[in-house]
């Protein structure tokens, strides 16, 4: 038995989550993938996978071992690609994670500058609003917004957003701009959640000692949605106030089309980073990627705040 190939047959068979399909992706036969698997449990003395008709799992001995050799291979692939050159001449894929609404409106567009300086990588963009786990889902990088978790990930800090509370000229013209968050019972407002609507926004108040103390305060939704572009739709429309990040705020506070209120009030901001797993080499692919990306969001999470330090009136 060929160790490397077996452990090889046996990581695609569990990252497949089947023989057919690894079978494909290392483009051998299925027989043969399933021997190696077989000769690596008899060597192990112990069950790696689970069979059914339509489906492969691995034991608990099996996901644990998986684990343990995904990282061998890993290591052993970059390994490989340095002594080979990718470390001079960025290729291959890349596999990049980030929240749906930042990633459309901002990552994005730094990804498509970055793929026509660098014709060789190909990026995969996975934009989802959920954590996403790098290593198992054999993740390169993630874009994270909030405060990081301790996680063995090295991170690169780009900036920061904030949760903004902002209403259409018309709107305060006709209702006024609420003075303390505890107005806004007696403001029609537009909520958006994928979970049902929010029915309190968290805003920040001065507390004992110079502290500041964040705490729900109601609303009165008039409006609720499941997206933050229908709701701030709604808000310019004059149909409420709105609350959302600054990011999603700025192009309307640029033109004018909504005007920032309860500022005093707003939360602490939150980092924005870009994290990837530590590792012993890099790939040049993914620190030509950090290197070309981070400069340009960071200027584009700059030009938000510019947006609301130069709004109109």
């Amino acid at each position: 038995m060929d160790r490397f190939d077996a452990l090889t047959a046996f990581v695609a068979v569990a990252r497949e989550g089947g023989f057919s399909a690894a079978s494909r992706a290392l483009g051998i036969p299925v027989a043969t993938v399933s021997r190696q698997v077989a000769q690596l449990e008899e060597a192990l003395g112990v069950r790696l996978l689970v069979r059914t008709t339509r489906h492969v799992a691995t034991t608990d001995a099996g996901r644990r071992y998986f684990e343990a050799c995904s990282r061998l291979l890993d290591d052993l692939r970059d390994a490989d690609e340095e002594a080979a050159g990718e470390y001079r001449q960025p290729q291959g894929d890349l596999v990049v994670t980030a929240p749906l609404g930042f990633g459309q409106q901002h990552l994005q567009p730094a990804a498509h500058e970055f793929l026509r300086a660098f014709p060789q990588v190909n990026l995969h963009l996975r934009l989802a609003d959920r954590v996403v786990a790098l290593v198992e889902e054999h993740v390169d990088c993630a874009l994270r917004i909030g405060t990081l978790a301790d996680s063995g990930l090295v991170a690169r800090r780009l900036g920061s957003v904030r949760m903004v509370v902002g209403a259409s000229p018309s709107y305060l013209a006709t209702h006024g701009a609420p003075e303390t968050p505890d107005a806004l019972t007696a403001h029609a407002c537009v909520s958006w959640t994928t979970l049902g609507p929010h029915r309190t926004w968290d805003f920040a108040f001065d507390a004992t000692g110079g502290t500041r103390a964040t705490r729900p305060v109601p609303i009165a939704v008039r409006l609720s949605t499941t997206t933050p572009e229908s709701a701030l739709s709604a808000a310019v429309e004059g149909l409420g106030l709105v609350q959302a990040t600054s990011y999603q705020l700025a192009p309307h506070v640029a033109a004018g089309r909504l005007v920032p209120v309860l500022e005093a009030f707003e939360d602490a901001p939150v980092p924005v980073s870009l994290v990837y797993p530590g590792q012993r080499f890099v790939p040049l692919k993914l620190r030509a990627f950090l290197d070309f990306v981070s400069p340009r969001l960071v200027q584009r999470l700059q030009d938000v705040e510019a947006a609301f330090a130069g709004r109109p009136g």
